[in-house]
């Protein structure tokens, strides 16, 4: 361990020599290497947490730069945790890095949380969150949770020494329709690497035993108040109950198959004059479509069906992949007869494929 580079540290009162040789014996897995991830990766390991483990299965994309700060134009289109990896290498060779090129998943969670001391959940949605947190919950492992919602942020301490559970805050998994997003809503750049950061800050207090932790306590970030406000809440009883996890915690069946084609086909179907659904919000469209769609938002899908042609096959379009798959399912529940595909990776693929 060189003292040197954490000298600035180990001259806090309260931390001290003791509380970085427990941050370099530390083992800590991060969910997620976005924008909640990445300053949470950046700072533990500048400050010197001995492992870190990172679990993402997704790419760098050009509409990440903004908030992601990690990565870099040339990075677009390349493995997020093995990019990761170089850069956190590069900053402190001190640290192992371990990566997972892949989604956490029922499959997995298990035996790569077991791994590790720590978890933090900088994921971006609730299947996942709940996935991680029975995880933790049947390995007996706290986590650090942290979300986003345009200008606010959230942050507790789960599962930390019998405390309450994510489950004690949010007994019941909303449904997929009912859960905005960044895509849709967006998301102010800095926002995530506060919040991030907030997190990474739990995470070293749990390390070393030192500070007021957040458990039983949700903080709330208030962006353009810049304000702070903690709401308590109480451990259930029957949440420390969990002893396996579920079969699926996705919105969807994982073993449905759905018809798809995949943005590398786009101009194809564009050449042919291919019926185009884009299911985005009016914003996102406006910044940008493809001339020859037709635009119908997601929430107005069910009452705007006049302008989709049932008798030609139908391409479902969104940022991302997501939306599609559900505006899939929801015209196919009543227009059996017709043949919808959704258009894998969406809008974000096409561009990174084109760039």
């Amino acid at each position: 361990m060189n003292h040197e580079r954490y000298h600035r540290q180990t001259i806090l009162k309260g931390f001290g020599p003791e509380g970085q040789r427990k941050l370099h014996a530390a083992k800590v897995l991060v969910v997620g290497a976005g924008g909640l991830g990445v300053p949470v990766l950046t700072y533990l390991n500048a400050m010197g947490v001995g492992t870190i483990g990172i679990v993402d299965g997704d790419t760098v994309s050009l509409s990440n730069l903004h908030r992601q700060v990690l990565y870099n134009n040339e990075d677009v289109g390349r493995s997020k945790v093995l990019v990761a990896k170089d850069k956190l290498q590069a900053q402190n060779p001190s640290s192992e890095i371990v990566v997972y090129d892949a989604f956490l998943t029922t499959k997995n969670a298990l035996e790569i949380i077991s791994e590790y001391q720590l978890v933090v959940d900088t994921s971006d949605n609730f299947p996942t969150r709940y996935l991680v947190n029975d995880a933790c919950v049947v390995q007996k492992k706290p986590f650090i949770y942290g979300a986003l919602h345009a200008y606010e942020g959230q942050i507790s301490v789960l599962n930390y020494q019998g405390g309450p559970t994510y489950r004690c805050l949010f007994p019941k998994m909303p449904k997929e329709n009912e859960v905005p997003n960044c895509n849709e809503h967006g998301v102010l750049g800095i926002i995530p690497g506060i919040v991030g950061n907030l997190q990474a800050l739990e995470t070293v207090k749990v390390l070393t035993g030192i500070g007021d932790i957040l458990s039983g306590k949700l903080l709330i970030f208030d962006g353009l108040q810049q304000s702070y406000r903690q709401i308590k809440f109480k451990l259930q009883q029957e949440n420390l109950q969990i002893k396996e996890l579920q079969e699926f915690y996705e919105w969807n069946d994982p073993c449905e198959v759905l018809p798809s084609v995949t943005a590398a086909e786009i101009p194809n179907l564009l050449a042919g004059h291919a019926q185009i659904v884009d299911v985005r919000t009016p914003e996102e469209y406006n910044g940008y479509h493809l001339s020859e769609s037709i635009h119908i938002p997601l929430a107005d899908l069910e009452d705007c069906t006049e302008k989709i042609d049932f008798s030609l096959p139908i391409y479902l379009l969104c940022q991302t992949g997501k939306r599609s798959e559900t505006a899939l399912r929801m015209l196919q529940k009543n227009n059996p007869e017709s043949s919808f595909f959704t258009i894998l990776g969406g809008l974000n693929e096409y561009l990174a494929t084109c760039s």
